[in-house]
């Protein structure tokens, strides 16, 4: 019994050698890598072990995904997927992201082409409005850099939606803007690690500190008065792949995850 798997863009396979290993319930099986189409191909001894298998390779392709995750800069006007496949992932987040008691308050727009493009000139506008003259100096390069991208996903949370949820569990009222922003997270990092798996670079940014940004933005795309703006996610092909802007840092493991009751 065999299964592929296609691999992520951003991992490479150096050869086409099979290599034989064990599952955990001591059942052989082999994986052979095939370089044209960047996919392994599994084969377990028998049906029993396969989902075992297969359940493996899946989660270390997506934490490898989470891994390689990454702020990505220097970006093109140009995707290498369709529109349709950026919306499909975006709708895909939407709709299957968790939220505290089912709420679905996240909300998003995404924007490319002359429509992002549209995004950044407010942002450059509301900055020139906002900032000191130092502040704008340092500020509008980076946001030029925006502006040459692809696209942006636009983060909100529906104000409607959580008012009827504190109104239906006061008690609590205190603590759900607080979950709230927790499954926006969760829908950002979805989207961003989906568009990189894709050949898209991705960054995060908050311009939504200003509010002659938030209402140019409102304004525009005729958003709901109750949608809060939160975050914008930025996309596009990276001019020199995907690549970390800075080395990443790590603080030590043991100081920050504990188990009690495990081996």
């Amino acid at each position: 019994m065999v299964i592929g798997i296609e691999l992520p863009k951003y991992i490479n396979l150096e050869d086409g050698a099979p290599s034989r290993t064990q599952d955990k319930h001591n059942s052989t099986f082999t994986i052979t890598t095939d370089t044209t189409t960047n996919t392994a191909i599994i084969g377990a001894t028998s049906a029993s072990n396969m989902s075992s298998t297969v359940a493996t390779a899946s989660t270390n392709f997506l934490l490898a995904a989470v891994e390689n995750r990454c702020s990505c800069y220097d970006l093109t006007k140009n995707s290498p997927i369709a529109d349709s496949r950026i919306r499909e992932i975006v709708e895909s987040a939407v709709k299957h992201t968790p939220s505290a008691f089912n709420v679905q308050s996240t909300r998003a727009i995404v924007l490319v082409k002359q429509e992002h493009e549209k995004l950044w000139d407010f942002g450059d506008a509301a900055l020139k409005e906002t900032m000191p003259e130092q502040g704008y100096a340092y500020l509008a390069p980076k946001v030029q850099g925006f502006r040459a991208a692809y696209g942006t996903v636009l983060w909100f949370e529906d104000q409607a939606a959580l008012d009827t949820l504190k109104e239906k569990n006061p008690a609590i009222q205190h603590v759900i803007p607080q979950w709230s922003g927790h499954s926006n997270g969760m829908h950002q990092f979805i989207v961003w690690t989906a568009l990189e798996l894709e050949g898209l670079g991705c960054n995060l940014q908050h311009y939504n500190f200003m509010s002659e940004f938030r209402e140019k933005v409102r304004n525009e795309w005729n958003i709901p008065p109750t949608w809060a703006l939160h975050s914008q996610l930025v996309f596009g092909t990276p001019v020199d792949g995907l690549k970390r802007s800075r080395e990443r840092t790590y603080l030590p493991l043991d100081d920050r995850v504990k188990i009690f009751g495990g081996k």
